[in-house]
């Protein structure tokens, strides 16, 4: 018996998969799930890809859902579309539509196998404290601002250390979560301090509802000295979920990236795509040499 391919298996075979590295600043979003009520990355990016390739409905996939305020600065998507508009070419051209809190890096063509949340074998967290006695507006949005003592980077680095390896994170799931268990596998954790900002980054297989948030406001106790490691260490092993009360603020979390078996965009287009913040004001810089002298008339 001949098969003779249906109209849907033919629009099928002519679709091509679109990888995006994404950036986003989340302070005016939902998150990136699309929501019923509430503005989503996902909803005005799939309404910017429907506009540019209106033949058939576009549903997009992310390697990793944030949260609402939640920023990103290489968020891996996936969608299908027509081969109307060049792989290479729908950076250019969903910039075109998207609002400036929206920016596509990069985008390039997959195998129609390829998946951006299935096959990531990692996703990064970067999360950033101003631990300056000033206000800054600049860092405002992008940082917590914990100006209340010093944080204690060496008892925050012992303290991270102990979540390397596969565990049962209960203590950090918010309410509402879906899965089925709490176990994941952090694999890199990482802090620096460079002048008033401290930078924390962890890398897992994936991550809970809410994790890094929860996790962060404890590490903060453990840094101002109200908690120490080995509380801090019982709460997570002992899934002691009520007793971590409070949550870091969004605006100072960030998803980096995510990564996979193989290189899938250009390093600058997708590795550390976050930009490293100024020294703030215990590292000022050193003051400008002073203007020459005239030696004449301006004749301009």
């Amino acid at each position: 018996m001949i098969h003779h391919p249906s109209s849907a298996e033919s629009e099928n075979a002519s679709l091509e998969r679109i990888a995006l590295s994404l950036q986003y600043e989340g302070t005016s979003f939902c998150g990136w799930q699309r929501q019923r009520n509430g503005r989503s990355v996902q909803g005005v990016l799939e309404e910017a890809i429907g506009a540019l390739d209106p033949t058939r409905p576009i549903q997009t996939f992310a390697a990793g859902r944030t949260d609402s305020g939640v920023h990103a600065a290489a968020q891996v998507v996936h969608f299908d579309a027509s081969d109307r508009i060049p792989a290479t070419k729908w950076a250019m051209a969903l910039n075109g539509r998207l609002p400036p809190t929206i920016r596509v890096r990069e985008s390039v063509r997959r195998p129609r196998t390829w998946h951006a949340c299935y096959d990531a074998v990692y996703r990064r967290y970067r999360y950033t404290i101003h631990n300056g006695r000033r206000p800054n507006l600049f860092l405002s949005a992008w940082t917590w601002h914990r100006y209340h003592v010093r944080l204690n980077e060496t008892r925050m680095r012992t303290a991270l250390q102990g979540l390397v390896g596969q565990h049962d994170f209960s203590a950090f799931m918010r309410a509402g979560s879906r899965r089925a268990h709490a176990r994941t596998t952090v694999q890199e954790v990482h802090l620096e301090r460079r002048g008033d900002l401290v930078i924390v980054e962890i890398q897992a297989s994936g991550f809970l509802y809410g994790m890094v948030r929860l996790l962060m406001a404890q590490l903060v106790s453990v840094g101002e000295q109200r908690l120490s490691t080995d509380q801090f260490e019982l709460r997570w092993r002992q899934r002691r979920r009520s007793e971590v009360r409070e949550a870091a603020p969004a605006r100072g979390l960030c998803f980096l990236r995510a990564g996979y078996g193989e290189d899938i965009f250009s390093r600058s287009g997708w590795y550390d795509c976050q930009p490293w913040f100024f020294l703030a004001e215990s590292d000022p810089p050193p003051d400008p040499p002073p203007l020459p002298e005239s030696t004449g008339p301006d004749l301009r």
